[in-house]
């Protein structure tokens, strides 16, 4: 295993924000703007907002809400990567912590894709835990694409 690979796996275990750990969000179901939980809990806290896939993850429906699943080769999954506003980064990792956390989600680094200039991004990704209980694939990978909207 790799240095950073390590670093990861350090921080997935603890759940902990460490200084020196910050990294955008990668979201792709009720956080993206125009969801209720962005809304909720992400106006304001953002410096950027932009396009992005996450590859390697597949999209399941859930109980009013999506998970993603990683599976080598599969995806992309639609999503946007949001960067926290200077000075809110600690706040807002625990509040998204405290929503998704407990609904069956694992906090996991993961190298994103930024569409507007194709940068391999490192951020936080929301994966299913396991055990949790999913339903069907999403086709396509995107929450907002959906057939039942």
């Amino acid at each position: 295993m790799n240095e950073n690979a390590n670093e990861n796996a350090n921080e997935n275990a603890s759940g902990a924000h460490r200084p020196g750990t910050e990294r955008p969000f990668f979201v792709y179901g009720t956080l993206r703007p125009g969801g209720w939980h962005h809304d909720r809990l992400l106006r304001g806290r953002t410096a950027a907002e932009e396009d992005a896939l996450l590859p390697d993850a597949v999209l399941h429906d859930g109980p009013g809400y999506p998970y993603a699943v990683a599976a080598p080769g599969a995806g992309p999954v639609t999503g946007t990567l949001l960067t926290a506003a200077p000075g809110t980064y600690p706040a807002l990792l625990d509040a998204l912590d405290l929503l998704e956390l407990p609904a069956g989600y694992e906090r996991a680094a993961r190298a994103t894709v930024r569409l507007r200039d194709g940068a391999r991004v490192s951020a936080w990704v929301y994966l299913a835990a396991p055990g949790t209980a999913l339903g069907p694939p999403i086709p396509g990978g995107d929450w907002f694409g959906r057939a039942d909207v």
